[in-house]
């Protein structure tokens, strides 16, 4: 029978925010499908008046019925996309084929919601969530299943929501890595069977974080639509882009489950992680702009609602490693001080039996050797001193050569009838035992009641292997939801106490974490090269205040290297500035350098902590960009050797407003690639009170820049005189 336009048979539903939409074709008694994600569009006469449906024509050789891509491909129902549920009993009761019941949505100034409610022959229902912020543009999927079925489910995948890529968003991006090297980005073609990324480590993971991108082959840093995701989830998990038959593709994310992990007991529901989503036709940087938007108003939770200045570190783990003194670290304490910083952080070997990493963790007191009195006098002094203090743990953690592991070694996570996997010499806690989280938050309670501690750096050391609870089933999953739980219970009994994410550097970075913590230790690689690419990485994902970012010793305790200590503090500008050295052995010109840009990281770290950053390439390195309030700074990263014999003026396409621009030259690091007699009056005018330059012209014809030879820096202040 034909369509008569006039009469639809389905109801378009609608989620909207200031640029985007998201359109679901509904019909009760049918599979909702997708119709559209990504701009915002005031009419839409063809997707509301037609179905998805009577827009194809049968296919040669294909089954005998037309779909559109639906919102959660069922299994087994002659769909050929990748399910979004595979669950059965014993082998049976596999086939899903989801069909719609009824839906809510309701619309606030901040979001619009959508609540789908479909149902299985099976007995299952299904609730999918969907969340549009209308200042960030990133909308929020997650879904709840319920089994309604008389028998327990086996469940092997649930994802948590599947987002509709346009048929020319065909590259797919992500970033792979290792310790010391993380936040790698990687870019390919989509191939015709789709892609996949699964991270089995038990933690966000150093090798594949918990994020991707799609977009059109000629998309870029500033133009080209893209389509990002990032899953709020600390723990293992699974990545899918499935071709579709008219050539898009359907992503879906979710929790990687092992086997036999989740059992559903009949009548109970499972509730997945959070899936967020963010489109832009504004290449790159607009997907990141609203990810950094979406963290700062609803993933972030300062004590009092609001974010105050980032505070300068000075941790003390590469200054003096195990090697606590306390004569050496009042001196340390006193040095750092004196150049500016503003918390000091006691790392790893505080403890009793912590001469090294064999031995110690679990047993969460002072070592009454290196502190007699415990930590009340050394934080008294760096409170003299004018520094909050800060202490490292690393809570989930258990030597066997400790008092907590004697006392309790079936606390460790581990598999009966094999020997225990140690990774650095320890083993993981099983966290979601009550007894093991209530110890757990008995000695951290009593560490932050007892001593004036306002910042904990939250440090996870090694991978969950073996990771089985007492009844030897998997608890990947459940260890995550522990640990939430527990962080959760210390801020609010200490809500004024900072957290930092940290596993060996950036192995648990997500916005699942995030919830419940105000920074990421980025990496252990402190290499100011190195850290270039860490850090553009990451802030594709996460906004610079979270970031942690040091200035590390030269040479680079990972790398062996050595690079100027002005490049290291410029790399350590664009993050949350600290410092991880031995500031004692300075030079009185290092100092000196060093509190220089510290206290330029103080005056304008509103800006990069608060206003928007993009970023790009030169031919020979980077830039970074941050703006807010008609001021921004600027950094210009040399990696490699230049191949012109002048660089080109970089063209700052993301600067926004007109008028005229003041530019300063704020620092430099590394040697121009000049003759020693050039003369350098355009350098010599930007040094001074600055040049003035049209906004619009540094859009368009770009900021003259000298050549400079590798690991070199230039950092300029930009402020319009009418903003």
């Amino acid at each position: 029978m034909p369509i008569d336009p006039s009469a639809p048979t389905h109801t378009l539903l609608r989620l909207e925010s200031a640029n985007c939409c998201a359109l679901i074709e509904w019909e009760v008694g049918r599979m909702p499908v997708w119709r559209h994600f990504g701009a915002r569009m005031a009419m839409t006469q063809l997707s509301t008046q037609w179905p998805a449906s009577a827009l194809r024509r049968q296919a040669n050789a294909s089954m005998d019925r037309l779909d559109g891509n639906p919102v959660f491909p069922g299994f087994g129902n002659g769909l050929s996309l990748n399910p979004a549920l595979r669950a059965h009993t014993d082998g049976r009761g596999a086939v899903h084929e989801w069909v719609a019941t009824s839906f809510e949505q309701t619309t606030s100034a901040a979001k619009q919601t959508l609540e789908l409610h479909l149902q299985d022959a099976s007995g299952l229902l299904l609730d999918l969530h969907f969340t549009l912020c209308w200042e960030s543009d990133v909308l929020s999927l997650h879904s709840t299943l319920h089994n309604r079925s008389a028998h327990a489910l086996q469940l092997d995948w649930q994802a948590c929501g599947c987002v509709p890529l346009p048929a020319d968003l065909s590259d797919v991006a992500h970033f792979s890595g290792q310790w010391g090297h993380e936040f790698q980005w990687q870019r390919t073609a989509l191939a015709a069977t789709g892609w996949q990324m699964q991270n089995r480590h038990g933690r966000s993971s150093h090798e594949a974080p918990p994020a991707c991108f799609a977009l059109t082959p000629h998309s870029n840093d500033h133009q080209g639509e893209v389509i990002a995701v990032q899953l709020a989830w600390s723990g293992n998990h699974q990545f899918a882009m499935d071709r579709c038959d008219d050539g898009s593709a359907l992503l879906q994310a979710g929790v990687w489950l092992a086997p036999g992990e989740t059992q559903l007991a009949a009548g109970a529901s499972n509730h997945t992680p959070t899936l967020h989503v963010s489109w832009s036709n504004q290449g790159l940087n607009g997907v990141s702009q609203n990810f950094h938007r979406f963290a700062r108003s609803q993933v972030l939770q300062w004590n009092g609602g609001t974010m105050r200045a980032r505070p300068v570190h000075l941790n003390t783990w590469e200054a003096v490693y195990f090697d606590h003194d306390d004569a050496t670290l009042r001196a340390l304490a006193e040095r750092a001080a004196a150049l500016g910083v503003e918390r000091f952080v006691l790392d790893d070997g505080w403890f009793p039996g912590r001469p090294n990493d064999h031995s110690g963790l679990g047993d969460w007191w002072p070592d009454e050797q290196k502190y007699p009195h415990g930590l009340g006098p050394l934080i008294d002094h760096v409170q003299g001193l004018g520094m909050e203090f800060g202490l490292w743990v690393e809570p989930e953690m258990v030597n066997p050569d400790s008092d907590l592991f004697r006392a309790h070694p079936d606390w460790a996570l581990q598999v009966s009838d094999h020997p225990l996997q140690l990774g650095r010499q320890q083993l993981v806690l099983d966290v979601a035992r009550p007894e093991v989280s209530a110890y757990l938050f008995e000695k951290l309670d009593t560490l932050l009641r007892e001593n004036s501690i306002r910042y904990l750096k939250w440090d996870m050391n090694r991978d969950l292997a073996q990771a089985a609870d007492a009844q030897g089933h998997m608890a990947y999953a459940a260890q995550v939801r522990a640990l939430y739980a527990l962080l959760q219970s210390l801020r609010e009994k200490h809500p004024a106490v900072e957290i930092e994410s940290c596993a060996s550097g950036g192995g648990r970075m997500d916005l699942g974490i995030l919830q419940y913590t105000q920074r990421f230790w980025t990496s252990d690689n402190n290499d100011a090269v190195s850290r270039i690419a860490i850090q553009s990485g990451a802030a594709r994902l996460f906004p610079l205040e979270v970031l942690g970012a040091h200035v590390g010793p030269a040479p680079a305790h990972t790398t062996g290297r050595s690079q100027s200590l002005a490049l290291r503090c410029a790399v350590a500008l664009f993050g949350h500035m600290g410092v991880e050295a031995d500031v004692r052995k300075l030079t009185p010109d290092e100092a000196e350098v060093l509190a220089r840009w510290i206290s330029l990281y103080k005056k304008w770290r509103d800006v990069l902590h608060g206003g928007t950053f993009s970023q790009g390439c030169t031919p020979n390195g980077v830039w970074w960009l941050a703006q807010s309030g008609g001021k921004a700074i600027l950094g210009v990263f040399t990696q490699r050797a230049p191949a012109s014999m002048h660089h080109a003026p970089l063209r700052l396409t993301g600067l926004v407003g007109d008028g005229f621009c003041q530019v300063r030259l704020l620092g430099m690091a590394g040697q121009e690639r000049a003759r020693g007699d050039a003369l350098a009056p355009w350098l010599d005018a930007l040094r001074d009170t600055g040049v003035a330059c049209a906004a619009t012209e540094l859009r368009h014809i770009g900021l003259p820049l000298p050549n400079m030879n590798p690991e070199s820096a230039l950092v300029f202040a930009l402020e319009l005189q009418n903003p």
